[in-house]
């Protein structure tokens, strides 16, 4: 079993990735940690082989962590869950180890496919040994990719997925109902309803009631930030 840290500062979002870890065939979750101290204080202490690691930390920033990890000696892979798109970070991130870099917000399908290349790396790259030429160099680092992306449910379209998607990154704080993102994207009110529903079944989005003065609590969405 390949061993798993979950580190991110959000409770609810550690939890939901943790239940994603355990869902995928060939990995365990080692442990469940807040910040960037305790990961590395894990790290020192436990078996880890890959750590999945928010960026955004209350004590540190994600790649101060792997810089840690590296100098501390520690022989730990590191795949980024992290909103952070600027491709600085994204540069500095390759320069200091991380083997896989998911954005956030992602579905449980993008983080099994993550998940599942690198255990085909691991196979690979197991053992002693050389290589015989360039072709199983091209084909080792190839198993980091993964196979494909998973298909959206039928009568569903990635170009509305990413309307939706979009307009659910710019929620107020007081989070989007399915009226208001029919609205901003022209679509009907219960196209947006789906799409929402969607988002929020595949961690992508939070789903929270709210109640009003009379009738049906209205169901409002709000994006997963952390």
């Amino acid at each position: 079993m390949i061993r798993v840290l979950v580190v991110d500062d959000d409770k609810v979002v550690a939890e939901a990735h943790r239940q994603y870890v355990e869902r995928v065939a060939g990995f365990t979750v080692a442990g469940v940690v807040h910040t960037g101290a305790d990961a590395l204080r894990f790290c020192g202490r436990e078996p880890v082989d890959v750590v999945l690691l928010d960026f955004y930390l209350p004590d540190t920033h994600g790649l101060t962590v792997c810089r840690a990890l590296r100098a501390g000696g520690l022989a730990v892979d590191v795949i980024a869950v992290t909103s952070a798109r600027d491709l600085a970070v994204v540069r500095t991130a390759v320069s200091v180890g991380v083997v896989q870099y998911l954005l956030k917000p992602f579905t449980f399908a993008s983080l099994r496919d993550k998940l599942e290349g690198y255990a085909r790396f691991r196979e690979r790259a197991e053992g002693a040994g050389e290589v015989s030429g360039q072709a199983d160099v091209d084909g080792l680092l190839a198993a980091l990719r993964p196979a494909g992306q998973a298909p959206l449910p039928k009568g569903m379209s990635a170009p509305t997925l990413e309307a939706i998607t979009e307009v659910l990154a710019e929620a107020p704080p007081d989070g989007l109902s399915a009226a208001a993102a029919a609205s901003l994207t022209g679509v009907s009110r219960v196209t947006a309803r789906r799409y929402l529903e969607y988002l929020a079944d595949n961690g992508m989005a939070l789903r929270r009631p709210t109640y009003g003065q009379v009738g049906r609590p209205e169901v409002r969405f709000y994006p997963v930030t952390h």
